[in-house]
């Protein structure tokens, strides 16, 4: 049964235009072409990113975070109590204000001492500073260098100049040693990002997230076995042209370099905007949808790659949504807090509480920036 399965899935009628089998995509001697298993290469690459990734956080993004001035605000910690860490831990972290009531009487605490419990339980859980700095200065060392070297692979190639190109021969088309190590290290990296979700800085848009990465994924993993190789570097590089802004303006915005925070995050928007609103749907959609049909009858394939290029151009647009608010309220003066980010809460004092309020910091320190992952297929 599974063999069937495998060969049904498998079935060169899903995935290959008319008239062409998967012998057609064998080795010769003057043409090598991309296989399924090299795949497997991606996951243990992953693990390889993870390593290098530790390594870096510890011996490069702490020193520079120190260096650049990033410091971790002090939480007022919450008072050791069984009876609100239960209901914290297993049943929510936002009570309602029925819950309020019985969790008063149950711990003899008044309402709003287990109102501000509460606020400063979360607030002990939210990541550090310097944990959301290191994070965002590994996206960016890895963006930027992705992006160089996709452009240093790309510019001289004829469909990088002519999309018409990308389909001369398809699927014919032999793969060159520079495409491979550049499909293998950008799906090692989603891999990575997969794997330490988790684990990172939970954002409002945790699902929309894990969403793009496995679709990311998929679209990789896809667009290698039916050689789609070269619209599949042109996404690739696209996605990465915008992400290393977002993650330096994260970088200065967690330092409190304010003024350069706000440069930083008005050139993604532009970048991101040009690149992922207008260049992505508008050139490479229109060159997935419409070029292929000249060459041949409409197939899975063609509609599977399509459909999950729609799926992250939807993302794209629910987070361009997000920047254009953001934008908005940069321009009128009204920028408070990051529409994604997680942000701390004012642990407001009322009669029963003589200790000081800690700040609350807009966006994570007091800054604008727009959190946005990524990424690429981001």
């Amino acid at each position: 049964m599974l063999q069937t399965a495998y060969d049904y899935f498998w079935w060169h009628r899903l995935w290959l235009p008319v008239n062409l089998t998967w012998a057609d995509l064998e080795d010769t001697n003057d043409r090598v072409y991309a296989k399924a298993s090299d795949l497997y290469f991606s996951i243990p690459l992953a693990f390889v990113f993870l390593i290098v990734r530790y390594i870096f956080e510890i011996h490069v993004a702490t020193p520079l975070a120190k260096v650049l001035g990033v410091k971790d605000k002090v939480k007022l910690r919450a008072a050791h109590n069984p009876v609100l860490d239960t209901f914290y831990k297993s049943s929510s972290k936002h009570p309602k204000q029925s819950d309020l009531d019985n969790l008063a009487r149950a711990s003899k605490f008044t309402v709003r001492q287990v109102e501000r419990w509460f606020r400063r339980r979360r607030n002990q859980d939210r990541p550090s500073l310097q944990k959301k700095f290191r994070e965002a200065s590994w996206r960016f060392i890895y963006y930027l260098l992705a992006f160089i070297a996709g452009m240093a692979i790309l510019v001289d190639k004829a469909w990088f100049h002519d999309l018409r190109e990308v389909w001369k021969d398809f699927p014919k088309q032999t793969m060159l040693q520079s495409q491979y190590w550049y499909y293998m290290i950008e799906l090692g990296f989603y891999w990575s990002l997969l794997f330490r979700v988790a684990f990172d800085v939970k954002r409002k848009d945790f699902q929309e997230q894990i969403i793009h990465h496995v679709a990311t994924i998929i679209l990789i993993s896809f667009s290698w076995c039916a050689n789609y190789i070269r619209v599949g570097t042109l996404v690739l590089v696209i996605h990465d042209a915008s992400d290393f802004f977002l993650e330096s303006a994260k970088m200065f915005n967690y330092a409190g370099w304010k003024e350069t925070c706000n440069n930083l995050f008005v050139v993604f928007a532009f970048v991101f905007i040009i690149t992922r609103i207008i260049i992505l749907p508008f050139w490479i959609l229109h060159c997935t949808w419409v070029y292929p049909l000249e060459l041949y009858p409409a197939f899975f394939g063609y509609y599977f790659f399509n459909a999950m290029l729609w799926v992250l151009q939807c993302l794209h647009m629910f987070w361009a949504y997000l920047i254009l608010g953001m934008a908005h309220k940069f321009l009128t003066g009204k920028l408070e807090q990051d529409e994604r980010s997680d942000k701390d809460e004012t642990d407001i004092p009322d009669e029963d509480d003589d200790e000081e309020p800690t700040k609350n910091g807009a966006v994570s320190n007091g800054h604008s920036v727009q959190n946005n992952n990524h990424h690429k297929a981001d």
